[in-house]
């Protein structure tokens, strides 16, 4: 294994469907650190967000998860936890040292480091994630495989 930025680095989503741009985003994540603490909406959680669909099951998701780290031999460094909440445990482990988010997410990021530093633990490196785009060049997303517009490795299946 080759020296890695971060000893710790914090990940968060649904991972609903599984595609393309989660996969490139556990890679970056891998590729930044030597162990990767993978927090997944919870089922509640993942209701109370307001998205417009059914998301997958916390067990499922995770199931998928865990298919793709081990293909990837990935596995014996993952940490994956269920979360309930924006900050799912990053506000409260003292060991880890950055997050990597989309730039939709940095105002949490940033929200996270003021509640991290109000308990008194150290600011976590907030690493952009540059969004993978699917074929046609729109965004990526769970919502845009259900509604049949791409697949999962973001191929057109409708023209719109």
């Amino acid at each position: 294994m080759s020296v890695k930025r971060f000893r710790r680095l914090a990940i968060g989503g649904s991972f609903d469907l599984l595609h393309t741009g989660h996969e490139a985003t556990l890679r970056k994540a891998f590729a930044l650190s030597e162990r990767v603490l993978i927090g997944i909406t919870s089922d509640h959680f993942a209701t109370s967000m307001g998205k417009k669909h059914k998301v997958e099951p916390y067990t499922h998701r995770v199931s998928e998860l865990r298919a793709f780290l081990r293909h990837e031999e990935l596995n014996d460094r993952a940490e994956i936890i269920p979360i309930n909440s924006k900050f799912g445990v990053a506000d409260a482990e003292a060991d880890l040292d950055a997050i990597l988010v989309s730039s939709e997410r940095h105002p949490v990021a940033l929200d996270l480091n003021n509640a991290r530093e109000k308990a008194g633990l150290k600011r976590l490196e907030i690493v952009l994630n540059e969004k993978l785009l699917a074929e046609d060049g729109g965004s990526f997303s769970s919502t845009r495989i259900r509604s049949r517009e791409i697949d999962r490795r973001g191929r057109i299946l409708k023209r719109l």
